[in-house]
């Protein structure tokens, strides 16, 4: 028999589940792939699934994404991922932020193009993680894109992975919430990407119909209340790192 497991369910969605897995003093996070009551709903599961696996082999080794885990262990085979657990808060949730760390998770994202991986699901503060010493990680790379050629494809969404920490630092760091000797983003939003556009106006109603209307179920969009309570604000991290290591 193997070693003893202890699994808490972290999210469970139409598309399947996420899991945290214990053992022995380690923690991992497993995203196990399964259809519901939609028809071709385990297919796109898998798909997602896939799309994960080929985004975490790209970003291999580098700070603040998960680590792949090969491990059998830990569990695996078709339609299931296995990856590191990284310890800190959702944004949405952080009680204390260093001054500087919006510029940190931009250059962290920054780092991701790098490796021609772009996120394409920042717009989710979930998805931004603040570590315990400050720093941002990023999780949930089910809708990430692997760009082997850098063409338009690649700019449009590496500019929407930006615009969404853009966005992030402005409403985090507007007067009254932010450091006091920090100022907010200014001049225009960067605009949406075309690709950006045809999902709002086209796609995500579709999305939102399916989800809410027919699984009743929603796609888990937490975000920090406008009324607060905002972070408080510690010393900045530093410059951040280069693009890659």
């Amino acid at each position: 028999m193997g070693d003893p497991e202890s699994v808490a369910v972290l999210k469970r969605d139409a598309l399947g589940r996420v899991e945290r897995v214990e053992r022995e003093g380690e923690r991992r996070v497993r995203r196990v792939a399964c259809g519901g009551r939609l028809p071709l709903s385990a297919l796109v599961a898998r798909l997602l699934l896939a799309r994960e696996r080929r985004a975490l082999q790209a970003l291999a080794g580098l700070d603040g994404v998960p680590e792949l885990e090969r491990d059998p262990r830990w569990g695996g085979g078709r339609g299931v991922l296995v990856r590191s657990y990284t310890e800190g808060r959702p944004l949405h949730e952080a009680e204390r932020l260093p001054a500087d760390f919006f510029e940190h998770l931009a250059a962290l994202v920054q780092r991701l193009h790098a490796r021609g991986v772009c996120h394409n699901d920042l717009h989710k503060e979930q998805n931004v993680l603040v570590r315990p010493d400050g720093r941002p990680a990023l999780i949930d790379f089910q809708l990430a894109s692997l760009h082997r050629r850098r063409g338009r494809a690649f700019a449009s969404r590496a500019h929407d992975d930006l615009r969404h920490v853009d966005k992030h630092a402005r409403r985090y760091l507007r007067p009254g919430r932010g450091p006091s000797d920090a100022a907010a983003p200014s001049g225009p939003r960067p605009p949406r990407s075309l690709t950006a556009r045809l999902w709002r106006r086209l796609v995500k109603p579709l999305y939102n119909l399916v989800t809410r209307r027919l699984l009743g179920t929603r796609d888990g969009e937490a975000r920090r209340p406008s009324s607060g309570p905002w972070p408080s604000w510690g010393e900045p991290l530093g410059t951040p790192p280069g693009r890659d290591d």
